[in-house]
């Protein structure tokens, strides 16, 4: 016989699953002989408001707030400047923008949006590590985004799930918002792993079945063809696999189901996908509760419930309150309307600790505080308390524990006819991450905080932890080439130089020698590594002058900075590059950065420098060692400035990097000592 775990007079009990459910629980002397013949572990509810690793679980989004009375304790929002010293963790930018084109825009309220954990992942906050959270409005109304009317269940593949160009559902099965987090109880691998869900619904006529998916692969909602892709590899979904001892090793995909009713949360069951087989294996972190439901009977692979091995508290959950605030971001329903507040029961809220269930990547596997439980999670809903009954909308899939990888950059990525000094730096880099350059080839002289120096040409690559104590998430590679034929090109190109002006980048540069030169052709960088012709070809005039001005339009380039490099091209068919150079396309107190000639330099260095502002800088040079050699303050006009530099007429001959620094801003360009 098998048995299902369910809740009856506050506490999950072992049910003949082959019985009506709620026939059983209308039956307290059954109910009390059931408890006495199977029951060896008891687990109770918690339906009354509380804190889990300093977040607040009761049904309200407010931090500071737990159920109406005030504690310290972090939730989703902060509303106003409640007292107390919890935190919200969803990130609000733009709320206020979001709420005033609502007021004026009613199609605006039908569009979906997603916001992220407002801090970076894996940040400890008042002795909690926070994983990752999000929260999503759902797109409202007639849409694709919900399942084809008796079409779709759980247990089935996600191919076989199908989806309409446009529908309704009945509106206590409408999904308005969705959230979730995941944090730990402390800072150590030893704290419970505790995942917090909400979910907001259109209406509360009668009961309401949701279920939380939770994916090991990149499974994606493709909206335009109304299909799923990227499902795992077991009839849809990935499996759990065990050896012999009952030992996990390999993860796969997780399903929540919650039921709630006219008093409150009646039931969350934990399911996980396995191979029919491995029922005969008795785990190591949870026990099996008695339930298996694929795609139909029978078939090999399907989600069977878990409970765990000791007895207690493992989840919570709670309805929201009359009138409770919905957050910044307002309630928007599926006919657009605006309600200040929920109605009774309208937003759902639980918690569940997966150290405690078996699902922690820490005890499960032995892995890293990093590790993850999953990669993508789903929200639907179900019309009945059966868990494979029809499935009606849905949210999602969307990312869980991705932080963004690691993406690196050099100001000086080729070194002609000699070695040079060059800056690697990461691009985007992490608060919370750990960064370390190491090369196969080349030669690394310093590094800190994710900056180093290289002056070889080589391979660099710079590996990032999410922690200190983790793993290796990602990594990035930058390629220093060297060419020992080359001729330094400033012997003839110099002062090259640029700035922006309106929706333009002004590029000038002077001749030593216009003699054997055909032309120039102009290429453009966004990372100042990969380098593409911008189209702009400029024949040399043997009757011109030995100056060069060009124009080139930056109005549709992102980012601060657009890098510049000339092909020179000779009459005898050879073609040569001249350095590299880096605009500024955002407002900063140096208009253009600094420009140095001549370069080579001999025994004076002149800088051209274009300031926005009056102000206050300082210019420092450094050996290719990056050791500093010599360093001076003066002063900035607005407008173009001219500053002479003698201290480099005892220097040795080589590469050396100059820097000006601006308040907190700085900008380096290298130069060539040769007499």
């Amino acid at each position: 016989m098998g048995f299902r775990y369910t809740l009856g007079n506050g506490y999950f009990a072992p049910i003949p699953y082959s019985e009506q459910r709620n026939s059983i629980l209308m039956k307290p002397k059954l109910l009390t002989i059931v408890l006495m013949l199977f029951h060896s572990v008891v687990f109770a509810q918690i339906t009354t408001p509380v804190v889990r690793a300093n977040f607040g679980v009761d049904a309200e989004l407010r931090a500071n707030v737990l159920y109406s009375s005030t504690t310290s304790s972090d939730d989703w929002f902060l509303q106003g400047t409640l007292p107390g010293s919890g935190t919200f963790i969803i990130d609000t930018t733009g709320a206020a923008a979001i709420m005033a084109r609502y007021a004026t825009d009613i199609n605006f309220r039908k569009l979906p949006f997603t916001k992220r954990m407002r801090f970076p992942e894996y940040t400890v906050v008042s002795g909690r590590l926070l994983v990752d959270a999000l929260f999503t409005r759902d797109f409202h109304g007639m849409d694709s985004t919900m399942f084809a009317n008796g079409a779709s269940k759980n247990g089935m593949s996600p191919v076989d799930w199908t989806t309409p160009v446009a529908q309704s559902v009945p509106d206590k099965n409408e999904i308005l918002d969705m959230m979730m987090h995941v944090r730990r109880a402390g800072v150590n691998p030893t704290d419970s792993l505790w995942l917090f869900g909400g979910v907001s619904i259109e209406n509360v006529t009668g009961d309401r079945y949701f279920d939380f998916e939770m994916y090991q692969t990149d499974i994606t909602y493709d909206r335009p063809n109304l299909r799923f892709t990227g499902y795992g590899p077991d009839a849809g979904h990935t499996s759990w696999k065990f050896n012999a001892a009952g030992q996990v090793t390999q993860p796969g995909d997780i399903i929540f189901t919650a039921e709630f009713g006219t008093s409150g949360l009646q039931l969350l069951e934990a399911r996980i996908w396995i191979d029919r087989a491995s029922l005969s294996i008795t785990p190591a972190g949870f026990s099996w509760g008695g339930l298996f439901d694929g795609a139909a009977n029978g078939v090999q692979f399907g989600y069977a419930n878990i409970l765990p091995k000791t007895a207690g508290d493992f989840y919570t959950g709670l309805s929201s309150a009359l009138n409770t605030w919905p957050g910044p971001f307002g309630l928007v329903l599926g006919a657009n309307g605006m309600p200040a507040t929920y109605i009774a029961k309208q937003y759902m809220e639980f918690s569940v600790n997966l150290t405690k269930l078996g699902l922690d990547p820490v005890t499960l596997m032995g892995g890293s505080i990093c590790g993850k439980p999953f990669r993508k999670v789903m929200t639907k809903t179900r019309t009945s308390n059966s868990f494979t009954s029809s499935l009606k909308d849905f949210v999602g899939p969307f990312d869980m524990f991705k932080p963004d990888s690691v993406s690196a950059a050099t100001d000086f990525n080729f070194y002609c006819g000699v070695y040079g000094v060059s800056e690697l730096v990461v691009t985007n880099p992490n608060p919370n991450s750990i960064y370390n350059w190491t090369t196969t080839n080349g030669n690394i002289v310093s590094q800190s905080s994710g900056v180093a120096y290289a002056n070889a040409p080589g391979t660099y690559i710079v590996s990032q932890r999410l922690m200190s104590v983790c793993p290796i998430y990602t990594q990035d590679t930058i390629q220093i080439n060297f060419d020992p034929n080359c001729s330094i090109l400033d012997d003839n190109i110099i002062n090259f130089r640029g700035k922006r002006d309106g929706a333009y980048a002004m590029l000038k540069w002077d001749l030593v020698k216009k003699e054997g030169v055909k032309g120039f052709i102009i290429e453009r960088s966004t990372d100042g590594q990969h380098f593409a012709p911008t189209g702009s070809i400029i024949e040399a005039d043997p009757l011109a002058g030995l100056q060069y001005v060009h124009k080139d339009d930056v109005s549709n380039i992102g980012g601060n900075f657009v890098y510049y490099r000339l092909r020179v091209t000779a009459i005898n068919g050879q073609s040569e590059f001249s350095g590299i150079i880096r605009v500024a396309l955002a407002s900063t107190t140096l208009a253009t950065g600094l420009h140095i000639s001549p370069n080579p330099v001999k025994d004076q260095l002149n800088l051209v420098l274009d300031a926005e502002a009056h102000s206050k800088a300082q210019w420092s040079i450094f050996d290719a060692a990056g050791k500093l050699i010599v360093s001076n303050a003066f002063t900035l006009n607005k407008g173009t400035n001219q500053v002479k530099i003698s201290d480099v007429k005892n220097l040795k001959n080589g590469y050396y990097m100059l820097r000006i620094s601006v308040g907190e801003k700085t900008f380096s360009e290298k130069f060539l000592i040769l007499k």
